[in-house]
């Protein structure tokens, strides 16, 4: 029997109850990668001195290295100088360090859409730095970038299985598990992609929800 309702029914709770770690994983991990992206593009965007240039050697050290590779430093290697991280919190920060460095690249073409005039016009009103950012920069650079943004979120989703290389249990994990302890993989590896669907699918349509109420007027979706 190429397939069996019946066991698919019996592992059914366990990958679901996997699939909340998947899904964990990824919100946290990409919360972390929202803001750090946008530190990272204020940063650049200031052109804050010396940081500036530490960030675009960070930026591009990291966007040019495997994400894979980044986990096992941060998880072997960390140890040996004495920074233990638990594999969960390990692969989520992983996961944010890695993704910022897209997110602010992100952020950096919703600058790009401001006007620098109005730069000038916040000066001329007496605005700080951080209150153009937060008043006038940021509510107009945020809405075009969120389609964007979220394209991260669901791509973050299928890079979650990378996670099991430090054995972080989540969908693809629980799916092999169970596949070794029963010899049957056909169900377990089908269930986790349609988990990784239906996890994607939410996603997507809630940021397209969230672009309708924030974006601009006028903006399609694609």
């Amino acid at each position: 029997m190429i397939w069996d309702w019946n066991y698919t029914l019996e592992i059914l709770p366990l990958m679901a109850e996997a699939s909340l770690v998947t899904l964990q994983a990824t919100l946290m991990g990409f919360s972390l990668a929202a803001v750090l992206g946008l530190i990272w593009a204020v940063i650049n965007l200031l052109e804050i001195p010396v940081l500036y240039l530490a960030v675009r050697v960070w930026l591009e050290f990291i966007r040019t290295t495997p994400l894979l590779i980044q986990l096992f430093v941060m998880y072997y290697f960390l140890p040996l100088a004495g920074i233990v991280i638990p594999a969960m919190m390990c692969g989520v920060l992983t996961l944010g360090m890695h993704y910022s460095t897209y997110c602010a690249e992100v952020y950096r073409s919703g600058f790009s859409q401001v006007d620098r005039g109005q730069w000038e016009a916040a000066k001329a009103i007496n605005l700080n730095t951080s209150q153009t950012l937060k008043r006038i920069i940021l509510p107009q650079a945020i809405p075009p970038i969120i389609l964007p943004l979220g394209n991260y979120l669901v791509t973050m989703f299928k890079e979650t299985p990378v996670l099991l290389a430090i054995t972080v249990i989540e969908l693809v994990a629980t799916a092999r598990i169970i596949g070794n302890d029963t010899f049957r993989y056909t169900e377990p590896m089908t269930l986790a992609g349609v988990f990784f669907l239906i996890l994607s699918l939410i996603s997507a349509k809630s940021i397209r929800i969230l672009n309708r109420k924030m974006g601009l007027p006028g903006q399609k979706e694609f």
